[in-house]
């Protein structure tokens, strides 16, 4: 899902980041396959990622678009959040 996935940012550097990125958007969107929602606390439990890295990764589903996947966030209590990677509606089965 993220080949050839194009990062960006003003400090991104291809040579540096690239495959580092791609790494952890794979891992995050894998052990997200399953559908359920999540809190950053426990996809960084099961990926290894800081919690801020899974959030950038979150939002680089969101914002930038990968086919075949959509992002989805709700609050679970207070001000925390929780997120669920899944397919995009009329897509059938993603995993």
């Amino acid at each position: 899902a993220a080949e050839g996935f194009a990062f960006g940012g003003s400090t991104y550097d291809y040579d540096l980041d690239g495959r580092r990125l791609g790494r952890q958007l794979r891992t995050v969107i894998y052990a997200m396959r399953d559908g359920r929602f999540r809190t950053l606390r426990e996809i960084a439990n099961v990926t290894g990622y800081p919690e801020a890295s899974i959030s950038a990764r979150l939002r680089d589903v969101r914002k930038r678009g990968i086919p075949k996947l959509t992002m989805h966030s709700r609050r679970r209590r207070g001000g925390l959040w929780e997120y669920r990677i899944g397919p995009v509606t009329g897509q059938g089965q993603l995993w």
